[in-house]
């Protein structure tokens, strides 16, 4: 449920097609009279952090913004990756929050997927690789040798980059998951479950009459939302989103925000996007990274509109990245 004056992902989609002028791309509005531009040669004079501000950040080289929240469902501290020598991921502190969309953007290479993969210890199947650090879910070490890893991946849910629908029909493929986690005490209740969870995915009303259908007869984006089900179907605290609209066309890229939107009321979401017209349009928070650094985070509006860190200035207007 949204709160009071605040824009769901339509709205702001139908106000980044519409300028101030009436010019489709050039501006985007949220509550009152502010507004989103991208460019540099639109930045609103008065509106970025000073110069000075900006400076003490750089030379400080640390995080710029409010990286703690309260009762997180996250807490990661000086959380750093190494691929072998490579240093990957250096020293990153940041919460995630319940019920919002985390966003992180920044240049291929920066770290934004790494991280995300720390998340529900994915970097475990990578040879080589080596997390530092520490990362709580609901205060509980994942690192923690008692911690079971796969009921790890149960709480905090993974949708990708291209869909990836098991090749079953599309009902096993959303019962897959309660059935290996004993979710369901019988038929009736895994028939709930799937109907559940292609409902809040969007895709009941179109499934429902092949659900014995092969899942990889669908659409793109009917794929998407099916791994969409398949992940809340085990019923996780958290979401994780590895740049889950590249692969589509745009209007299934709108039928994912609306539901990204939809489904933040019941779940903490982490999604990983080189889009900044979907950040500013999904989430609550954006974190910049950069080089492997947490640059910045901070409220998604504050961050795209002052940023106060040059580097973030530059990859928002363009200037590099």
């Amino acid at each position: 449920m949204n709160q009071p004056g605040e824009q769901t992902v339509q709205e702001r989609r139908r106000a980044d097609s519409t300028g101030a002028g009436g010019s489709e791309g050039e501006q985007r509005h949220r509550s009152g009279e502010s507004g989103l531009n991208l460019k540099p040669s639109g930045r609103t004079p008065g509106v970025s952090a000073s110069l000075e501000e900006r400076t003490a950040a750089q030379v400080a080289g640390q995080t710029v913004g409010q990286t703690s929240v309260p009762d997180p469902v996250f807490s990661c501290r000086d959380v750093n990756v190494y691929y072998g020598a490579k240093h990957a991921l250096k020293n990153v502190t940041i919460d995630v929050a319940r019920k919002q969309v985390l966003a992180m953007i920044g240049p291929s290479g920066c770290g934004k997927s790494t991280f995300l993969r720390c998340l529900n210890r994915m970097n475990d199947t990578i040879p080589g690789a080596r997390v530092t650090g520490s990362i709580t879910l609901d205060g509980l070490d994942i690192h923690d040798k008692r911690q079971d890893v796969v009921q790890i991946r149960a709480r905090v849910g993974m949708v990708f980059q291209k869909p990836n629908p098991f090749p079953k029909s599309i009902y096993d493929n959303v019962a897959y998951g309660p059935r290996i986690h004993g979710l369901a005490r019988g038929r009736a209740d895994l028939d709930d479950i799937v109907c559940t969870s292609l409902q809040r995915a969007g895709l009941w009303d179109e499934v429902k009459d092949r659900l014995s259908g092969p899942g990889t007869g669908l659409s793109g984006g009917q794929q998407q939302r099916l791994c969409i089900a398949r992940t809340i179907a085990v019923q996780p605290e958290v979401i994780l989103m590895d740049e889950p609209c590249s692969a589509l066309d745009p209007i299934a890229t709108a039928r994912i925000e609306d539901l990204i939107d939809e489904l933040r009321a019941s779940y903490a979401i982490v999604i990983v996007t080189h889009s900044m017209q979907q950040a500013a349009r999904v989430s609550q928070r954006t974190a910049y990274f950069h080089m492997g650094d947490l640059v910045e985070v901070g409220e998604t509006d504050r961050v795209f509109t002052n940023p106060r860190h040059r580097l973030t200035e530059d990859y928002i207007t363009g200037r590099f990245g």
